[in-house]
């Protein structure tokens, strides 16, 4: 398995290398303000020492890649070059106390970001792909799945041209801004590796359904496409509805947000992801003609939906601690 080093060229890691990590962020503040070529984002993380894991003095390593870095604040107090250290694709703060709130300020430029990795910009919208290592092209952050952390994410655009301001979990405010702006604040109650995080914005139809889980609770299931695909998405709401049933009843696993949602794009590098409430597909595994579609397109996206919920439990809820466990999570999936 390789990452890039220090200097940002690629180095293998090995398994018998794994270290936890020195630190643990508790809570991430995110605050987005959408822009097709200058977004800025400030990012608010608490952050806890690993007691048993700081043996003595160790900085606090967070990665980043492609951004431009204008404020980090410790504790309220803005830190000066000479405070901090950027090799390569880290950025190292020595000393820290053992617990501290660190807040950054970068800017992306999603409309340049070719790779599909990060936030970038697909057709007239704005969306993420995380994993494996995508969140450090965001803001700086230990982009590492052993590191968890609940995420509360506000998303500011022009509200003519991305009327939908999507992240993960539940919406718990939205409302207008001045200057044509409007915002929407989405917090997920449950902690997460940044490689789960997701963001959507665009001008997208909406169609909506309800399920009821085992004990009686109501979940909203929302799939967003462009809005001459509105009527192709039956099946893949029928699919999901069949996947939330199935694990309940052969597992146990109820759905445990108020809200889960599903995107399709035509610009996306994997089939879909598994982001928490907020699945990101390729569109062809959401849309559905019944005039032109094959038995084998109508099982493939049931496949697909099916698959990505189940991550739920068994990728988001329960995930990896390294890279190597890949395997694990994907093929315990598929096996469900």
């Amino acid at each position: 398995m390789a990452h890039r080093g220090p200097a940002g060229v690629p180095q293998t890691t090995y398994l018998k290398d794994y270290r936890p990590p020195d630190y643990r962020v508790k809570t991430v503040n995110l605050q987005f303000d959408l822009d097709e070529s200058r977004t800025m984002v400030k990012s608010l993380l608490t952050v806890v020492c690993n007691h048993d894991r700081c043996e003595g003095i160790h900085p606090f390593v967070l990665q980043g890649r492609d951004l431009k870095l204008h404020t980090v604040k410790l504790d309220g107090q803005q830190l000066s070059e000479h405070d901090y250290k950027i090799e390569g694709e880290t950025l190292s703060i020595i000393p820290v106390p053992d617990r501290f709130v660190l807040e950054i300020e970068t800017e992306c430029d999603p409309a340049a970001n070719t790779e599909l990795s990060g936030l970038y910009r697909s057709g007239s919208m704005f969306c993420t792909q995380c994993e494996a290592e995508g969140f450090r092209k965001i803001t700086y952050y230990p982009d590492r799945p052993d590191v968890l952390a609940k995420f509360m994410t506000t998303i500011v655009a022009d509200k003519k041209k991305y009327p939908v301001l999507l992240s993960n979990g539940n919406l718990i405010g939205s409302g207008d801004l001045q200057d044509g702006r409007q915002f929407a604040k989405w917090h997920d109650p449950f902690p997460k590796p940044a490689y789960l995080f997701a963001l959507v914005a665009g001008d997208l139809a909406r169609i909506e359904d309800r399920f009821t889980t085992l004990s009686g609770r109501k979940v909203t299931l929302h799939i967003y496409v462009q809005h001459h695909n509105r009527g192709k998405c039956g099946h893949a709401m029928d699919s999901l509805k069949k996947a939330m049933r199935w694990d309940e009843e052969t597992y146990g696993r109820e759905y445990d947000l108020d809200l889960f949602m599903i995107v399709a794009t035509d610009d996306f590098n994997m089939g879909a992801m598994e982001n928490k409430g907020l699945n990101i597909f390729n569109s062809k595994y959401v849309l559905a003609d019944g005039r032109t579609a094959t038995d084998s397109d109508f099982q493939g996206i049931m496949g697909v939906v099916g698959h990505e919920y189940f991550h739920n439990w068994s990728g988001d809820r329960v995930t990896c601690r390294d890279w190597f466990q890949l395997s694990l999570k994907e093929g315990f999936t598929v096996f469900r």
